[in-house]
């Protein structure tokens, strides 16, 4: 599991503009980003399990634990080799010790310098030789016209020999040169050593820095995700209790408590909001890409944004009727969202306007032009805040770049921003002015009419009873979580055992008779056995049964699980009771 935990970090190294290796304690690469497999050519597989000596010839020595950079000659596939720059840095984690090795082609930095000295040379030389030539010509003329008049004239002798001198001092003059230009070259490419050095250490150290912070929001998240299953399924059961007696004659009394559920409910709507904005900071997140209404998105997400720019700042959201559907992950759609809010938010500190509106666009490969090929969806996020001027308006994209001062900006909103869109088939655009504000829109691929003929049978399906008289068996470590999730079952039809954890279920599944269990509900994360391990022992003693998982954190063992060759069918923390139903019954009816 060590190396699975090492690749889950994959898609934050990828935005590094620099070619990153992962190595385990035993010396073999166990992960490369895009970029260390553009740079020497292996694929992510073809990686793993080398060693860096067989990537790397060391020019001064291997490697330390401490974060330095050293030359050394790289070898791509091919068999080419280049000029590199590398640098290690080693940390602990919960399963071991990893290194992080940093690559940086420097071949053309290298023929750059090699041919200016060269050319510099070159010229040199031929001027010394111009100058000697000459002083060589004069010395003769004057031995010569000595010889013509055979006075044994022994100034002009002497003027010859002085002349001569002058010229081997010349040569020795721009010997000196040469060699001070040299040592001036030199300096100069040591000191771009360390000025480039510094920068990819600082990206280096921004990088680990936020996978730092993305484990932390990411375990937050999982643990807050079982606590709101709770609160929303428990306040769905009293809402339908008080719901009755407020319909019952003389159940006035209750309209006022059902309201105060309610609330609750609207609550652990919003707080589950929040957990889904955490664990896309972390990239935690499990992406289902899937129809849906761009407008019904950022109408709820209004009360979260107007809390987030503050009250100095008017927000106005203007949406388009009728505007159609969009394929996207519903969690990413609300990332791009709040990151363009929040900076649009910073870019009018002293407060102002933020706009958001919708429409429909059509677009071609350069502008936002007329094209009847391709409809998109627009969101266009504006302020009139600060503006940016046409080189920071080049850059804005780019990961780690930011205007704003130390330890207030990651340099990665809109890089996250831009990347989730292209992903999506869509395209950004970005409009500024200094001192009249900017604007960003956001276009994404509208679903096609099928897509949403889907969207809607699905919904439908959904808003049917989903009951049923199978046996499931729940796996959960959280007992909170467990006992709600056996009570919505339970009240819906379901026979349901219960287990607290990976050993437990398999105990009883062994006690079960054979296909007397239909349903594998189980935790992804738990401690001791993980719920793609226990869906597959289960199996074992069970073949026919259905596996449904749940999980409020599980993009960290998703291809771990797909490793063991278990199905993924996966219901995301917290969920409520329709969700949980419709799933299981989908399921169910999979494996009738």
């Amino acid at each position: 599991m060590e190396w699975l935990s090492t690749e889950a970090r994959a898609d934050l190294f990828d935005t590094a503009p620099i070619a990153l290796l992962t190595i385990d304690s035993t010396g073999s690469i166990v992960f490369a980003n895009s970029q260390a497999t553009d740079l020497f050519g292996f694929s992510h597989r073809e990686f793993v399990g080398k060693s860096l000596s067989t990537l790397m010839d060391l020019s001064d020595s291997a490697p330390s634990t401490q974060t330095a950079w050293i030359d050394a000659q790289g070898h791509r596939r091919d068999g080419e080799t280049f000029s590199a720059a590398l640098s290690t840095t080693t940390f602990s984690t919960d399963f071991g010790s990893l290194t992080t090795a940093a690559i940086v082609d420097v071949s053309e930095r290298v023929a750059r310098t090699a041919e200016a000295d060269r050319v510099r040379t070159e010229a040199e030389r031929v001027r010394l030789v111009v100058e000697i030539e000459r002083v060589k010509a004069h010395g003769e003329k004057i031995v010569a016209e000595g010889e013509r008049v055979k006075a044994a004239d022994e100034k002009i002798v002497a003027e010859g020999v002085r002349v001569k001198a002058e010229g081997e001092k010349i040569v020795a003059e721009g010997e000196r040169v040469k060699a001070e230009d040299e040592k001036s070259v030199a300096e100069d490419v040591r000191l771009q050593a360390v000025v480039d050095r510094g920068h990819l250490e600082a990206q280096l150290h921004q990088s680990q820095r936020m996978e730092s912070l993305g484990e932390l929001a990411g375990g937050v998240a999982h643990d807050f995700n079982n606590l709101l299953a709770v609160i929303v399924n428990y306040a769905s059961f009293v809402a339908e209790e008080l719901l009755s007696a407020s319909v019952a004659p003389g159940g006035t009394r209750w309209e006022g408590p059902l309201k105060d559920v309610e609330q609750i409910q609207v609550a652990a709507e919003r707080a589950s909001l929040l957990t889904r904005q955490l664990l896309a900071f972390a990239r935690r997140e499990v992406v289902q890409a899937r129809p849906l209404s761009l407008n019904d998105a950022i109408t709820s997400m209004e009360q979260i944004l107007r809390r987030t720019i503050g009250a100095q700042i008017d927000l106005v959201i203007n949406l388009a009727d009728d505007l159609p559907m969009v394929i996207a992950d519903p969690g990413q759609v609300e990332q791009i969202i709040l990151n363009l809010v929040i900076n649009a938010r910073d870019a009018m500190p002293s407060g102002g306007t933020l706009s958001i509106d919708t429409s429909t666009r059509a677009i071609d490969d350069d502008n936002f032009t007329e094209d009847p090929l391709q409809s998109f969806v627009c969101c266009r996020v504006s302020d009139n805040g600060t503006g940016m001027t046409p080189d920071v308006r080049d850059r804005a994209y780019e990961p780690f770049f930011t205007t704003k001062p130390t330890g207030e900006g990651s340099g990665l909103g809109l890089a996250t921003v831009y990347g989730i869109v292209s992903q999506s088939g869509g395209r950004t655009k970005i409009y500024s002015d200094v001192g009249v504000g900017t604007s960003v829109s956001i276009l994404l691929p509208a679903a096609s009419a099928e897509d949403s003929r889907d969207l809607s049978a699905t919904q439908k399906l959904a808003a049917t009873p989903q009951v049923g008289t199978e046996t499931i068996l729940i796996v959960d470590d959280e007992s909170a979580l467990r006992e709600v999730t056996r009570r919505i079952l339970v009240r819906n039809g379901y026979i349901v055992i219960s287990a607290s954890g990976g050993r437990e279920a398999i105990d009883l599944a062994t006690a079960a008779s054979k296909d007397s269990i239909d349903l594998v509900l189980t935790d992804m994360i738990m401690p001791e056995m993980q719920g793609p391990t226990v869906a597959i022992e289960v199996r074992k003693l069970h073949p026919n049964v259905g596996v449904l998982f749940m999980s409020g954190h599980a993009q960290p063992v998703l291809k771990a699980g797909a490793m063991l060759g278990t199905d993924f069918h996966l219901i995301e923390k917290p969920f409520d009771q329709a969700t949980l139903l419709g799933n299981v019954r989908k399921i169910l009816d999979q494996h009738e």
